[in-house]
């Protein structure tokens, strides 16, 4: 009998962190000091890109990511409904608009098929999109080959939300790699695969885009003489040269983000046992779930299967102690978005939506507690006749 309750994603927060985060306290610097620049190197070295600007959340990282691209009032911004609403915030913060493409009615993950047939569309209709914004769900990594190929031939820029992903594989390259895209953001909040408490990142291999990055997300101000306009008064000068914003990340954060990455690798390999565990023990059964394709590899930040009667199996579950989650309600059925864009409908999505179901996930959970999971699931499935 389990006692208590099991989160669908929790940190892992120990001794050592605590005191990498003290030592920075008793330091001359909690923020605008040696931290953030050794964690955006450690980052980006991990990633494999060459630029990587930190920020106080993934939402940040986004907001600066579409601004840096140019996105302004009248740009076109594509994404995926099956995401966290600030996906497509951001790029409304830049007077975009935005407009959803349909998923993979498995994977939640943005449809290259369909992808590919709205940008037909709109190139037949002189509406092509600026941005499309791709989201590795859950850690899996969306198909970029396929969208690179796709953004050489109708002219628009690429941003990966990397933010369920850090540390997911695609084709050989670390997903944030930026190998086929202009931009990738990753998030830092506490269920994620390590934690600044708060936090996010923007990753390039563009150098102008890195400083517009780094400089927009410090009230639009440089202090490098190279770029300044007028001559300079004196050793205190600075000029803000855009209209910027205060998304540093404090140095006490980059400290834990810097303890955290240390033990990524062991995070990771922690949260595969557990997937491969929930991929043995549920095939054949009415809870339908999906391996990585061949060349990927998942962070599996979420493990999202697939049950019929969905609301049924999730009340159960809850009931139970196990706190199920759905990722996500999908952004268009939002009031705000149908308030914006009238009554949107994807057929793929909708299939998606009514039968998703994240289970427990993250390096803590216990082998008992993940038994007890399974057990529970499929009694209760097999109990509302699920098929």
């Amino acid at each position: 009998m389990q006692t208590g309750k099991i989160p669908y994603g929790r940190q892992t927060v120990e001794r050592d962190d605590i005191a990498a985060v003290t030592e920075t306290l008793k330091s001359d610097f909690l923020t605008q000091g040696p931290k953030v620049p050794q964690f955006e190197e450690a980052v980006s070295s991990y990633c494999g890109a060459k630029f990587a600007c930190a920020v106080n959340s993934g939402t940040s990282a986004l907001h600066v990511a579409y601004l840096a691209l140019g996105v302004r009032p009248g740009s076109r911004v594509w994404t995926t409904p099956v995401t966290f609403v600030a996906t497509a915030n951001a790029a409304l913060m830049c007077g975009a608009e935005v407009s959803f493409i349909d998923v993979d009615p498995l994977t939640g993950n943005m449809s290259v098929t369909a992808l590919a047939a709205s940008l037909q569309t709109a190139a037949r209709d002189h509406e092509l999109p600026d941005v499309v914004t791709v989201v590795h769900l859950g850690g899996l990594p969306c198909g970029m080959k396929k969208i690179s190929e796709l953004a050489a031939l109708y002219h628009f820029r690429v941003v990966e939300d990397c933010c369920h992903a850090l540390g997911s594989e695609y084709l050989g390259d670390m997903v944030g790699s930026c190998r086929y895209s202009d931009i990738s953001v990753l998030s830092f909040h506490p269920v994620k695969a390590i934690t600044t408490g708060e936090g996010g990142m923007a990753l390039t291999n563009n150098e102008k885009l890195y400083d517009r990055m780094k400089m927009l997300s410090s009230h639009g101000i440089t202090k490098d003489d190279d770029l300044f306009e007028e001559k300079p008064d004196g050793g205190w000068y600075y000029e803000q040269q855009m209209l910027g914003y205060n998304y540093r990340m404090p140095d006490l954060n980059a400290a834990l983000g810097l303890s955290q990455l240390k033990k990524l690798p062991q995070f990771l390999k922690r949260r595969r046992a557990i997937a491969e565990r929930y991929l043995k023990e549920l095939a054949g059964t009415p809870a339908r779930c999906c391996r990585a394709p061949d060349g990927c590899l998942s962070a599996y930040h979420l493990f999202i299967v697939h049950v019929d009667r969905r609301k049924e199996v999730y009340d159960a579950l809850r009931a139970e102690g196990i706190m199920a989650q759905i990722h996500y309600i999908p952004v268009y059925h939002q009031p705000y978005y149908r308030h914006l864009l009238g009554n949107v409908c994807l057929e793929c999505t909708e299939e998606y939506y009514q039968s998703c179901l994240s289970l427990p996930i993250y390096p803590l959970l216990r082998d008992d507690q993940q038994t007890y999971v399974i057990s529970r699931l499929k009694e209760i499935m097999s109990e509302l006749g699920c098929r």
